[in-house]
C-alpha cells in the first residue's frame, strides 16, 4: 500500500485568522492525507523547515492578509534551495485573481480562492502530487 500523501498546512506572515486553514486540514485528513498544521505567524524558513522535517509531499499556504506576493514565492525559493523542488506547493485565501499568474510563474502550482470546491482542491492535489 502506498503511503498517505503528507501535507504541511501553513499560515505565513502575521495573518491571525486560521479557521479556513484548519477546516481544510480536517477535510484533507478525512480524504486520507496526513496533515501537519504549523500554526499561525510562520516565516518562510519555518515552513520550509517543517516541510523538510516532515518529508512533506505538499505544502499548502493560506493568506488572508495580502502578503502572498512575497511569502509564497519566498517559500518556493527556499524549497528549491533545500532540494525540495519536487514538493507540490499550493496556495489559497483572499488572493486577487490578477496575482494568480505571477504566483504560478514563481512556482506555486495552483491558487484556490474562496468558494472553490474542496473536492476540486483534493482532486488537484491527488492528481499533481509526486510522492517522495
Amino acid at each position: 500500500m502506498a503511503r498517505k500523501i503528507k501535507m504541511i498546512m501553513a499560515k505565513p506572515g502575521l495573518d491571525g485568522h486560521d479557521r479556513g486553514a484548519k477546516l481544510l486540514a480536517r477535510i484533507f485528513a478525512e480524504e486520507g492525507m496526513e496533515v501537519v498544521y504549523t500554526g499561525l505567524r510562520q516565516t518562510p524558513e519555518m515552513i520550509v523547515a517543517a516541510a523538510e522535517q516532515e518529508d512533506a509531499d505538499v505544502v499548502g499556504l493560506s493568506s488572508l492578509s495580502g502578503v502572498h506576493n512575497y511569502f509564497f514565492p519566498r517559500v518556493v525559493e527556499l524549497m528549491k534551495e533545500k532540494g525540495l523542488s519536487d514538493v507540490l506547493i499550493v496556495g489559497g485565501g483572499i488572493i486577487p485573481e490578477e496575482d494568480y499568474d505571477g504566483l504560478k510563474k514563481a512556482g506555486v502550482a495552483a491558487i484556490f480562492g474562496p468558494g472553490t470546491s474542496t473536492g476540486d482542491i483534493v482532486s488537484f492535489i491527488k492528481s499533481n502530487v509526486r510522492q517522495r
